[in-house]
């Protein structure tokens, strides 16, 4: 039925799953995809939608590095918008708003054209393990199957419990069953393991939905996109969503639930998502809100089914229904499906190297919800990295690691490694301390070479990156070279309220001005000239204009990057005994055994140690 020994098994086909297995199929390995339901590959368990902020920054970086996820959102997205214009070019966050039937197809499809990748639909019941090296997993039906490596990407399934008001049952998510035997396998051989929840909202009818009495959101008038192919193309049609709000009544209603939810009864005893709460616990923890927005977003094209983003709930399901009708706009709602919560296990990160191969067992790979992170485009990218470093290994090659002034993916993966969570990790950009540096609009400049280089960036793409680059920079010189005089200047600058000019001046300086836009730089002569407007391309229009506006502030941040990984480049020796360092403290010694830090820097960024234990460590290390 199988191959006598596969390079890479991957298990798990959601967006973990479906990245590695992608990333290492396409770089040369023999690939198994197991997953307990093919019809459910990359499925959307929660909201239809990809991107947002800083995970549409997450989604640009898988796809310039050779990824799927972005080709797949822009395929099958129904609405784009950009997130936090009205902000500088570093929270600019792209989302799009997706089919969800389409999306799961799309993958699939995009999958079973991927070469060297196998498929096979079982659970996976345990994994082989000969002297604390990976050789395969085990399945439900007693087959061994034989691999390199392995990369466990479970998501919501291992030990899955669903809560709905007092009724708990097994399951991954709604209508599939949980996946037992990995954790206690790993925890057997000395893994940690935790319990986390997540929860989900109900599906409703837009047909019994009153759209008069709510808010319409539209896309962006001038849709982006998230890949970098140019054959990949924007959005022509959009689909709305709409908003509305819920009230007291509504909160009057739902707070009637709380002697039965699994939430205040304690049935629930693992930690929700601080960032996405469920409904119930918006109303309780800010009692002081008379109202909590809702956003009625469509699940796709040609269905009717709408999800309810902002009431995830585990409340019992007459207690949602009733609440739910008080919403204005719902007053006849038809439910598809309940909210619930799902409780699952998860394995601290710390465990894991920066490769996110685990530090216990050789050629174990774990990505996605089993390391503590919430999110499809934290999984995805998570599944991307494993599945390359998994290659990679089977390669004999170097490993693949990002840093934190290099992606979001790098901040991601080296704030779980050396941080750890104990509550469902999301990224935001404010945990990137180099998010000037770390743009949606350039993540092809930091990553496509990098892609292309693994094979996994095509030659298209590192043609296009570099096109885009030369012609971006070559625009940014043009206005640090070339002159405009006041006459010309002023009448621009009057108009936009912007002091006049006393002298001739770079046209970079005045490029600079926050009152100015392209549209006004346009107009002048030499500008005019030199820029075919007709013939503009707006990517390469958007890299320039930020080149210009924030260049003071992306030098900075440059330099003080350039500067801390002289700290990353300061390498501890794997076998260094932290224990004989007498003046670094005793959480200093603890956390540092625990986590084995690669770096000065790594060890600088974990919790519980002190500027002093760092430079402690940086004297008795000679530096």
């Amino acid at each position: 039925m199988f191959q006598d020994k596969y390079d890479v098994i991957v298990v798990g086909a959601g967006h973990a799953g479906s990245e590695a297995a992608a990333s290492a199929a396409n770089m040369g390995c023999s690939t198994l995809l197991v997953t307990m339901n093919l019809q459910n590959i990359a499925q959307m368990s929660c909201n239809p939608a990809m991107g947002g902020i800083a995970k549409g920054q997450i989604v640009r970086e898988i796809d310039a590095l050779g990824g799927y996820s972005g080709i797949v959102s822009d395929k099958t997205a129904i609405q784009f918008k950009m997130l936090n214009k009205s902000k500088g070019p570093a929270m600019w966050s792209p989302r799009v708003q997706s089919d969800r039937m389409r999306f799961a197809e799309e993958w699939r499809l995009m999958l079973e054209g991927t070469p060297n990748l196998d498929f096979y639909q079982e659970m996976v019941s345990g994994l082989l393990i000969e002297n604390n090296k990976i050789v395969g997993i085990k399945t439900s039906l007693g087959l061994e199957i034989k691999s390199k490596t392995v990369v466990l990407t479970n998501g919501t399934f291992l030990n899955g419990l669903i809560h709905i008001g007092d009724k708990q049952f097994g399951g991954g998510r709604a209508g599939e069953s949980a996946s037992f035997g990995i954790t206690e396998d790993l925890v057997k051989i000395g893994f940690e393991a935790g319990r986390m929840k997540t929860g989900t909202p109900p599906r409703v009818d837009g047909r019994s939905l009153d759209y008069s009495k709510m808010t319409e959101q539209p896309g962006d008038a001038k849709p982006h996109k998230f890949s970098y192919l140019q054959s990949i193309k924007p959005l022509v049609h959009q689909k709305s969503c709409h908003m509305t709000y819920t009230s007291n009544q509504v909160h009057d209603y739902l707070r009637e639930g709380f002697g039965r939810s699994p939430m205040f009864n304690g049935r629930i005893k693992s930690i929700g998502p601080r960032y996405c709460p469920s409904i119930e616990d918006k109303i309780n923890r800010f009692a002081d809100k008379d109202r909590h927005q809702l956003f009625v977003e469509p699940e796709g094209w040609n269905t009717v089914e709408v999800y309810v983003n902002g009431f995830s709930t585990s409340l019992p399901e007459d207690i949602q229904f009733k609440a739910l009708r008080s919403v204005e706009g719902f007053e006849k709602v038809k439910f598809f499906r309940p909210g619930y919560a799902i409780e699952y296990d998860y394995f601290p990160p710390t465990q894991l190297k920066h490769t996110l191969e685990t530090k216990l067992v050789e050629g174990l790979y774990f990505a996605g919800q089993i390391n503590g992170t919430t999110g499809y485009e934290e999984a995805a990218s998570q599944g991307l990295m494993a599945g390359i470093n998994a290659a990679l290994k089977v390669q004999e090659k170097e490993e693949f690691i990002l840093k934190r002034n290099e992606a979001y993916i790098g901040v991601l993966i080296d704030d779980l490694i050396t941080k750890g969570t104990e509550e469902p990790y999301r990224m935001f950009t404010s945990r990137a301390e180099y998010r000037t540096l770390l743009r949606q609009d350039n993540a092809d400049f930091r990553l496509t070479p990098k892609g292309h280089e693994l094979g996994l960036a095509s030659e298209e793409r590192l043609i296009r990156m570099e096109e885009k680059f030369s012609k971006s920079d070559a625009m940014v010189q043009f206005f640090r070279e070339t002159s405009v005089k006041p006459e010309e200047a002023n009448p621009i600058l009057e108009s936009k309220e912007s002091s006049p000019m006393t002298q001739p001046d770079k046209m970079f300086k005045v490029f600079s001005r926050p009152q100015i836009d392209l549209e006004d730089i346009l107009k002048f002569n030499k500008v005019s000239e030199y820029i075919d407007a007709s013939d503009l391309d707006d990517e390469i229009i958007e890299q320039a204009e930020i080149d210009v506006k924030y260049s003071g502030y992306i030098e900075k941040e440059r330099l003080h990057a350039d500067k801390l990984n002289r700290l990353e480049d300061a390498i501890i020796p794997d076998n260094f005994d932290f224990n004989k360092i007498k003046s670094i403290s005793m959480e200093a010694k603890q956390k540092f055994n625990k986590i084995r830090p690669k770096t000065i820097a790594q060890a600088s960024r974990i919790s519980g140690v002190s500027p002093s234990d760092i430079s402690v460590l940086l004297i008795y290390m000679g530096r």
